[in-house]
Formats: C-alpha cells, structure tokens, sequence
C-alpha cells in the first residue's frame, strides 16, 4: 500500500510540472548529498538549521517527491520544482531541540526521488547543552 501511495504521489509531482522540458515516468537520475549534517554544539531550545546541499548529477531532471523526517521535532522545506541535471538546491530541516531528548542527537532527513535507491537518508548530528 505504501508503494502504491509514493507512486501516486510521484506521479503527480511528474504530471503538474510545468516548462519544455519533458518528464517521463521511469527516468531515473542521480544525486550527490553528504550523508552527515554536523550541527556540532548548540544550546537547549535552539532551532538548527540544517542546510542539506542537494545536486543532480544524472541527465535527467530530479524530482523530490517527498522528504521526510524522523521525528515530528524536525520539519524540512522541499523543493517543489525538477531539479535539471547540474543544478543544485538546498533542503533545509529546522530541527527543536527543546522537543529533543538526550545530550546527543541523531536525526534522519530521507529524500524520496526519481533515483536508484529511491531513498536518501542524511543524519542531523549535534550535541546539545542545558541552558
């Protein structure tokens, strides 16, 4: 059931793209991301900002379909249009610590795309200080 959902939800992020460029169901690109976000130390009920630099590095546009998030303390901002092959975004996650528990934290950002494995995961990494 999951699978057919995201594959509707691909589906329809393909078909309200606007623009001459073509997009056809089953081209499949690539994408280069750091797996690591280091927020490094921050204080008690601090917000990070977690810029996720993503780039297509395929041929064909990138489609991010979804993004995802392990927790409801982190809340990313996606992209809506194709990515064209060379281009770069940025995805940010604002991540609550004062939602967060434990001294250190480790939260996954998984970007579901038109690519092979569908799912990217980045973990967000920062040590956090009482106040």
């Amino acid at each position: 059931m999951k699978k057919v959902v995201m594959f509707l939800l691909f589906f329809a992020v393909l078909v309200s793209c606007g623009g001459n460029d073509a997009i056809e169901i089953g081209n499949k690109t690539t994408l280069e991301v750091e797996p690591l976000y280091d927020a490094g130390k921050v204080v008690k009920g601090e917000i990070i900002d977690a810029k996720i630099k993503v780039k297509n590095t395929g041929v064909y546009p990138l489609v991010i379909a979804d993004v995802t998030t392990s927790c409801s303390c982190t809340v990313p901002e996606k992209p809506e249009e194709p990515i064209a092959p060379g281009e770069e975004v940025v995805i940010v996650a604002h991540v609550d610590t004062e939602k967060t528990s434990g001294r250190l934290i480790n939260k996954s950002v998984t970007i579901v795309a038109n690519t092979e494995p569908s799912n990217t995961t980045v973990i967000i990494r920062a040590e956090v200080l009482n106040k």
